[in-house]
Order: structure tokens, then sequence, then C-alpha cells
């Protein structure tokens, strides 16, 4: 099974047949879905601890310090697909705080 999301090369009709004929089943993310999408709760973690109030004195340190997340959170793999994976159920006691902040 695939899911993607709708980018061009996905969308291509040579990609999909290719898909098909390999055997995947081919699932389209609706149009906008950042919660179902992993990569997006990546950009979202790594502006929080990379960029988020901070200006980088240069595109260099910036780099510097992306990579520095990078090498970080791959240390713990485990950890890094828990905290990426989409959540499908609310925990309402972890939801309660979202709504009160």
């Amino acid at each position: 099974m695939l899911i993607w999301d709708g980018a061009p090369w996905h969308k291509a009709k040579r990609v999909q047949a290719a898909a098909l004929e390999l055997g995947f089943t081919v699932i389209a993310l609706p149009s906008y879905s950042p919660d179902l999408n992993p990569i997006e709760g990546l950009w979202k973690w790594m502006r929080e601890e990379v960029t988020r109030n901070f200006c980088h004195a240069s595109m260099r340190h910036l780099f510097d310090a992306c990579k520095a997340f990078i090498d970080r959170i791959n240390t713990d793999p485990q950890q890094l697909v828990s905290s990426l994976w989409p959540r499908f159920e609310l925990d309402l006691e972890f939801e309660k705080f979202l709504v009160s902040m």
C-alpha cells in the first residue's frame, strides 16, 4: 500500500501504472492533510527547535543548526517514528491542554 500526497509526479499516469503493476494499492491523501503527512510534522518540529524566535547570523549557521537537529533526532529512530506517526485517536487529557493555551 502506498499513501501519496498530491505531488504532480504521484499523479502521473506512468507512475500510477507502475505502482499498480508492482502490486501496490495507491491511496491518495486529501488535498490538504498535514496531520496525515509525517513530513509536515518534521518541518514543524524543526521550525520550533531551530528557527522559532531566533535569527541565525548566516546561512551557514542556519545550515549547521538544521544539520545538528537532524543528527540529534536520528539517534533514536523508534522515537522519531513514534513522534511523527499520525494519530487517529484523540487523547482527551492531552487535547484539553491544547485548547486551554
